[in-house]
């Protein structure tokens, strides 16, 4: 039973925002930096986001060549310049709000390694550097052969894309989190959402526990997680599974690497590799909100370690664990108005870290007064 009290002060906002991830916690920094005054709640179901946020691999990305090239297949050019500049923009903010320093930003090179049966894309760099000219203050892509024998990597070809970087995934998320905090924002973890009603006025919120909370406006910020909260939409979950070696003597190489359309990718972290990916060698079955490992990729992964990234070495894998991104028909976000009191930003097809400051900041444009 609650008390008047907690009626009247503890359970009402000027908006909420469902999810603390990257983007949840963006729309509620961008919220304060547009409404001083008012007051925003962060609901979270779990004690950390449950998603992607502080599962993914560190990679701040806009995208590589062979990837670019597979959404002009079925993206109109200009939708697929925009998606570009999309991301860029949201690492820019991301860097601006954050400050290199606090989230060990890194600029140490981002590659592509390109197979024998890849070798056309080479054909075409021109023309995606020629695309992305105006979004960009320089060549996106340029060759890097050069580069590597000293990698010791396997691959016919090796394309260093020119505006990447790597980061501190944790320090990025707890230096948000202290953002969030700093400008007087509540965030109430282990706070499960049940359910959303709409009326003509407010929208209440049903949470664990009995409770709710009432708003005049909701951000949902959920992700994969929001076809659990509202139906219907264009979006499916997708599990990224990531594995991390123990430490490996006189590792050759540093950066941030990519191959075989973006689907698989790795990384020199504190003298071991990350190395992720795989999700496409079975689409049907990655698309899951569940988090157990899947066998199968697991041993792909590690197979790829072996021949293509550290070839004839036998590595210890110290650490594996994955994460949830969310996909749909389009690479493009859903950031939009779901209905007069209700705004997504949701759908980042495993660009979170890259979109999701940007994507915070364009829902918050969006939620009115």
């Amino acid at each position: 039973m609650l008390s008047y009290w907690e009626k009247q002060s503890l359970l009402a906002y000027d908006c909420i925002v469902i999810g603390s991830g990257i983007v949840g916690l963006s729309t509620a920094i961008s919220l304060k930096e547009k409404y001083p005054k008012k007051r925003i709640a962060v609901l979270e179901r779990g004690l950390l986001p449950a998603g992607a946020s502080t599962r993914n691999a560190g990679f701040a990305c806009i995208g590589s060549l062979t990837e670019i090239l597979d959404d002009l297949a079925y993206m109109h050019s200009d939708d697929v310049v925009k998606l570009v500049q999309l991301r860029r923009k949201g690492l820019q903010l991301l860097r601006a709000r954050i400050g290199d320093d606090r989230m060990h930003y890194r600029e140490r090179g981002s590659y592509e390694l390109i197979s024998e049966a890849e070798v056309p894309a080479l054909d075409r760099l021109d023309e995606v550097n020629g695309l992305l000219s105006h979004i960009l203050p320089g060549p996106a892509f340029s060759m890097a052969d050069d580069k590597l024998p000293k990698t010791g990597i396997i691959a016919k070809h090796l394309v260093q894309n020119n505006f990447e970087g790597e980061l501190n995934t944790g320090m990025m998320m707890r230096t948000l989190i202290d953002l969030t905090l700093e400008r007087g924002i509540e965030i109430k973890t282990g706070c499960e959402v049940l359910g959303i009603e709409e009326s003509p006025t407010s929208v209440t919120v049903n949470v664990t526990g009995g409770l709710s909370f009432t708003t005049p406006y909701i951000a949902v910020c959920t992700n994969a997680f929001t076809p659990a909260l509202i139906p219907n939409l264009d979006i499916a979950p997708g599990r990224g599974q990531v594995l991390v070696t123990e430490p490996v003597k006189d590792l050759p190489f540093k950066g941030v690497y990519h191959f075989d359309k973006g689907y698989y990718y790795f990384r020199e972290l504190q003298g071991r590799v990350l190395f992720g990916g795989g999700r496409n060698l079975d689409l049907l079955g990655e698309a899951t909100t569940e988090t157990e490992l899947n066998a199968v990729i697991q041993a792909d992964l590690e197979e790829k370690l072996r021949t293509i990234i550290l070839p004839g070495r036998d590595v210890a894998i110290e650490h594996r664990w994955s994460g949830i991104m969310a996909f749909g028909s389009t690479k493009e976000p859903l950031i939009k108005a779901h209905s007069a009191r209700i705004f997504l930003a949701v759908r980042m097809g495993g660009m979170g870290i890259a979109i999701g400051s940007e994507a915070g900041r364009m829902l918050a444009a969006m939620i009115p007064a």
